[in-house]
């Protein structure tokens, strides 16, 4: 990469607001990789005026204009224009809640389609079998099902090293993972969400797993790989171990919670199972697990594997909520009845989820999985009908981690895959015989 001083200069200009953005706003700082006394610095300075940054990200934005459009510039564009919402929050300015998502993440939301919530209803009544596909039947065959899918509290702690471990080793195997990393997991009794995963360094994260909510086997590995591994911790122990790279591209420095780079970061984490197992992690799941001596069957293991995919389909809903409570400001039992609804939970679960919607620091941060995964799939996974080889995956994943894409770059589409060869065949034509080479083709809530 050529070096840009001008550039350099205004990425560390971003990481010292990113840092007294986190004293206005505190815990809007996910982690800072760099060195320990420039946050020191910062944190010995006068309290910061809100006002103040914001002016500042429209300075920095006003001279980002005269560089080149590059990925990289492109980045800090958008991680500064979400700079300026999070200080106009931090100073006590209201910003309406699509605006702040649009102008935070680069993301116009709306509401779902009920009639693909419908849909997604009658694929899972046909998966769980035993009765209609709708209303209030299929709400208690699913929690049927997720009752006998259920982790008894004394397992918990034990399938989620096991789990840890056998993540651990696919990422190592096809990311790759550096040196004495390491993640300390942390089991309390009561949280706002199901796991949080927090950057200690160096190299070193700290996964704190609510155990209060009453974990499944089947959501075990999800929330895994979402917190460590290929999730947060990997990508930022990546980074934490390539010192040259962070000194080259400074804003890589710092993790901004609601802004452009998490909505990557936690869509990239949402499928991160996917992307380092692939199809058939289900029944994978049961037998890592039950080989930890965790009960665990690989044929539930594989229709758990089947019902998360098609609730998937059905996370909009959580978005359709945020909406409801904080955009047409509707009344919460009517957001609790939505998301009983069509998500089929009972109400103590649907008044679980309002709460981590409802609360400040959480309110847009629905948006980061619903929105993530939408985009960052079709890039990183490939369409139904046309997914990439293994290889193709793991490299753009390694992109994901190490250099994320915009949420522009993402909605412009996956990029290229170099052509995989594989051995040479004889192809027939009505007019020809010879040998070619085939190109390969080019696929919890926090």
């Amino acid at each position: 990469m050529v070096a840009d001083p001008g550039l350099d200069g205004l990425a560390r200009a971003y990481v010292g607001l990113a840092l007294r953005l986190d004293r206005v706003l505190p815990g809007v700082l996910d982690a800072h990789l760099g060195a320990p006394e420039d946050a020191a610095r910062v944190a010995a300075e006068p309290a910061p005026d809100p006002g103040a940054l914001a002016r500042e990200a429209d300075r920095l934005r006003g001279e980002l204009a005269g560089h080149a459009t590059t990925p990289r510039a492109a980045f800090l564009d958008a991680q500064l224009r979400a700079c300026r919402v999070l200080a106009e929050r931090a100073a006590g300015r209201e910003v309406g809640f699509v605006d702040e998502v649009e102008r935070c993440f680069g993301v116009r939301t709306a509401s779902g389609d009920p009639d693909r919530y419908r849909e997604a209803h009658r694929t899972l009544g046909a998966l769980l079998g035993g009765g209609g596909q709708g209303g209030d039947d299929l709400a208690d065959r699913l929690a049927a099902f997720r009752d006998r899918d259920r982790l008894a509290p004394e397992h918990l702690t034990t399938g989620l090293r096991a789990a840890l471990r056998a993540l651990r080793e696919r990422t190592a195997a096809t990311v790759g993972l550096p040196p004495g990393e390491d993640v300390a997991l942390e089991v309390v009794d009561a949280a706002p969400w199901s796991g949080f995963s927090r950057w200690i360094g160096p190299r070193r994260s700290a996964v704190t797993v609510n155990a209060g909510i009453g974990h499944r086997v089947t959501h075990l590995p999800l929330l895994v790989a979402h917190e460590a591994y290929p999730g947060h911790h990997t990508e930022h122990c990546r980074l934490a171990a390539d010192p040259e790279g962070l000194r080259a591209r400074p804003e890589r420095q710092v993790f901004l919670a609601r802004t452009p780079q998490s909505l990557v970061a936690e869509g990239a984490a949402e499928l991160g199972l996917e992307a380092v197992v692939g199809p058939g992690w289900g029944r994978w799941n049961a037998e890592v697990l039950a080989a930890a001596g965790v009960p665990a069957d690989p044929e539930r293991g594989a229709l758990g594997e089947a019902v998360e995919t098609v609730m998937a389909r059905l996370a909009p809903v959580r978005q359709d909520a945020a909406l409801m409570l904080h955009d047409e400001h509707r009344d919460a039992d009517e957001v609790v009845a939505h998301l009983r609804r069509w998500l089929l939970v009972d109400e103590p679960r649907a008044r679980r989820m309002l709460e981590f919607l409802a609360h400040p620091r959480w309110r847009t941060h629905t948006t980061t999985y619903v929105e993530g995964a939408r985009l960052l799939r079709p890039w990183l996974l490939g369409a139904e009908d046309d997914t990439p080889a293994r290889e193709v995956v793991t490299a753009r994943l390694r992109r994901v981690l190490d250099d994320p894409p915009t949420p522009a770059e993402l909605g412009a589409g996956p990029p290229a895959a170099a052509p995989r060869p594989v051995p040479a065949r004889a192809v027939r034509t009505p007019w020809l015989r010879r040998t070619v080479g085939v190109d390969g083709a080019s696929p919890g809530n926090r």
